[in-house]
């Protein structure tokens, strides 16, 4: 068969998706056997489940197989625009009631006519000397304090990351990651034309002697605190461990620190590796993705270079959510909202363990990992949820290798009011108890 050919066969499988003669779960053969049946090499095979990957019609799971998937892939990536569904357990922003007002108080200073001028003019990535003291403030933590003088400002978070992964790993070079991360990093990557390189995590997080293992890379992004999507957060021996291993390898570190503020008592990995790390935050989680501001706090020998790769990329702030976010700390309005973000994310964690006890992450943590029944693979709970109303993560959404998503989903609990969220995971324990085979009759 020609190298091409593989697209012909890959061409029928579809049609068979397509036409409903494979349904949505159903496991396709084993590679060896397919190419027996289909007359076709094993390499031809392998080009074909990897073509039905690529359009988002199947998915492998390790040590389990092929499956055909529930839906095309979407043609944004995974998490990155907020769905139809009733109950959306898939984003993961919270906007408390009364929130919005106690933040429109403290911004009432800024509306006079010569502060809001001031701040409709252009600001540089190192913003104001004012903002970088409150900065410093909002993210000291766990006996760590960040120096003012290094601090630099992005749009948002994603565009902090972009920053520091493109001032670290040139194109065309590795990055490492643990082996399920944040889907965008998995869109920035992509877009900077770099490879990602996923490192074995276990109940601790991120597992060191597999970093020491992976063979050369140029950095390290690492979430250690609350990770998404697993919820977990490393302890401080792991976090020790770690910081020798990056040591010995002079590796940088680019630390996302997006959910830190709902563990305030957790000193980042930044404190145990503060001359390698860069450490990433944002305002989207704090407050509300409408309205943000990224944070970059490198060690002060790297400012220069991040402030150069913030330029660079067209990644400064404005003006104004800087001078807002100032406002915000400074009257401490933020401390407040972040204080309420805890008590609300407890509140949820007492729901999440009477409903659907055992699942895997941290209490202070807004999402859960959830590893199936056996009998349910991924993509079909996801579309039996979605068809009663309610929207989940699939794992394969936080894959870095396509084929390497393990038999789950991510349950994001922070969107929904608390009575909706209860009567949501009641559905999908219902669900979860059942089996595939009881769609048919749906």
């Amino acid at each position: 068969m020609d190298m091409d050919d593989y697209r012909v066969v890959a061409d029928a499988l579809a049609a068979d998706i397509e036409a409903g003669r494979l349904r949505p779960g159903d496991r396709l053969p084993p590679q060896r056997r397919f190419a027996r049946e289909r007359g076709v090499a094993n390499s031809t095979a392998a080009r074909v489940y990897g073509e039905l990957v690529r359009r988002g019609l199947a998915v492998g799971e390790v040590g389990r197989g092929t499956f055909v998937r529930a839906a095309k892939r979407p043609p944004e990536p995974a998490l990155a625009e907020p769905g139809d569904a009733r109950v959306d357990l898939e984003l993961n922003f919270a906007v408390l009631p009364g929130e919005s007002a106690r933040l429109a108080r403290a911004l009432e200073p800024l509306l006079r006519e010569d502060v809001l001028t001031a701040a409709l003019h252009p600001i540089g990535a190192a913003g104001t000397p004012v903002a970088r003291t409150a900065v410093a403030a909002l993210l000291a933590r766990g006996g760590w304090r960040p120096d003012p003088a290094a601090i630099l400002f992005t749009g948002n978070g994603r565009q902090a990351i972009a920053a520091a992964i493109a001032a670290f790993v040139p194109v065309g070079e590795r990055l490492a990651v643990e082996s399920l991360t944040y889907p965008v990093v998995k869109a920035l990557a992509a877009r900077l034309a770099v490879e990602l390189v996923p490192i074995e995590t276990d109940e601790s997080g991120l597992v060191p002697e597999a970093l020491a293992a992976a063979g050369p890379v140029r950095a390290l992004y690492v979430q250690p605190t609350l990770h998404n999507p697993l919820g977990t957060t490393m302890p401080p021996a792991r976090r020790a461990a770690l910081a020798e291993v990056v040591a010995r390898l002079d590796l940088p570190v680019i630390e996302d620190g997006i959910y830190t503020f709902l563990r305030d008592d957790v000193r980042p990995f930044a404190a145990y590796a503060p001359e390698r790390t860069v450490f990433v935050d944002s305002l989207s989680k704090r407050v509300a993705p409408g309205l943000t501001a990224g944070f970059l706090v490198p060690p002060p020998a790297w400012t220069a270079r991040l402030a150069s790769s913030v330029r660079s990329g067209g990644w400064a702030a404005s003006r104004f959510a800087v001078e807002a976010a100032t406002q915000w700390i400074v009257t401490g309005t933020l401390a407040e909202v972040e204080a309420a973000k805890r008590r609300d994310a407890a509140a949820r964690a007492s729901v999440v363990a009477e409903k659907l006890p055992g699942l895997r992450g941290d209490a202070a943590s807004y999402h859960r990992w959830w590893e199936l029944p056996e009998r349910w693979r991924a993509e079909t709970f996801v579309a039996a949820a979605a068809r009663r109303g309610i929207a989940l993560s699939p794992a394969a959404a936080f894959a870095v290798l396509p084929g390497h998503a393990p038999n789950a989903v991510r349950i994001a609990v922070s969107a929904p009011p608390v009575e909706t969220l209860s009567a949501a995971l009641d559905v999908l324990a219902g669900l979860a108890s059942g089996s595939p085979d009881d769609l048919v009759a749906d």
